[in-house]
């Protein structure tokens, strides 16, 4: 699979993004949005969780200033490649096999998942994105949608984006004291409003297993009012998630 997926990026007909400007900002900003670096959700390892700080710096020097132009695909494996001990990422915390266990370059998916989320507030595409196949941790104060992030495994389980407009996009990223900071810039002024969240969010018992189910969708609307309120252009549903529960959860929570 790790084959077939490098024998695609060189013999198809897609033009990869591949220039970074780190500092050449884009006049005009569409999106922000920052994360914490240490989660104490669960029973994580600490350790890892500060492990993934130094891995997170390594996708940073990857991906800081990169430029998506017209017509282009940004690949989160292409651009960012394989993480070894060679190249200096270390064992963070990975979720593979219904487990969270150790593993090198473990937690880059938090950048992943901010990327991720910077595009749906705009008018790129996501071409290919994966969900992780369970939920290890309770929310702890999770922000964004359960179900609205994207896992990466190198190089077959990516994150593909694709810049459909006349424009050129811009991914910001830094790794902050205790954040990690994302911006989509842009060579044009925004002109769409994006709200992006969750429904019919529910804990259910099929057999043995509970499991978490939601709905991700997404408001496009006028950025200005039309009368009294921006106009709404469109409502869609992006994603809608059933993946197994790893963690007790309270009974009058679930459904049957």
């Amino acid at each position: 699979r790790r084959c077939c997926r490098f024998l695609s990026w060189h013999l198809s007909r897609r033009h990869y993004s591949n220039i970074r400007k780190p500092c050449e900002r884009l006049p005009y900003r569409h999106f922000k949005h920052t994360s914490k670096l240490i989660s104490r959700r669960g029973e994580s390892d600490i350790e890892l969780q500060y492990n993934k700080i130094t891995n997170l710096k390594l996708v940073e020097a990857c991906l800081n200033g990169v430029v998506i132009k017209p017509g282009e695909y940004f690949s989160f494996c292409y651009l960012v490649g394989k993480p070894s001990y060679k190249r200096g990422f270390i064992d963070g915390m990975q979720l593979s096999n219904g487990e969270a266990r150790r593993g090198v370059g473990g937690g880059i998916c938090q950048a992943s998942n901010l990327l991720h989320w910077l595009a749906l507030h705009s008018a790129l595409t996501v071409v290919e994105k994966a969900n992780h196949s369970f939920d290890p941790f309770p929310d702890g104060g999770r922000v964004l949608p359960f179900g609205s992030g994207a896992a990466i495994f190198y190089n077959y389980i990516d994150l593909v984006l694709h810049n459909p407009t006349e424009d050129e996009y811009q991914i910001m990223l830094h790794v902050a004291e205790e954040q990690l900071e994302g911006e989509l810039l842009c060579s044009q002024p925004r002109e769409c409003s994006y709200h992006v969240y969750e429904k019919a969010s529910r804990f259910i018992k099929k057999g043995e297993h509970i499991y978490r189910e939601n709905e991700i969708w997404r408001d496009i609307s006028t950025k200005h009012n039309v009368g009294a309120f921006p106009k709404r252009l469109s409502s869609e549903q992006l994603y809608r998630n059933s993946v197994v529960v790893k963690y007790p959860v309270a009974q009058e929570h679930i459904e049957t």
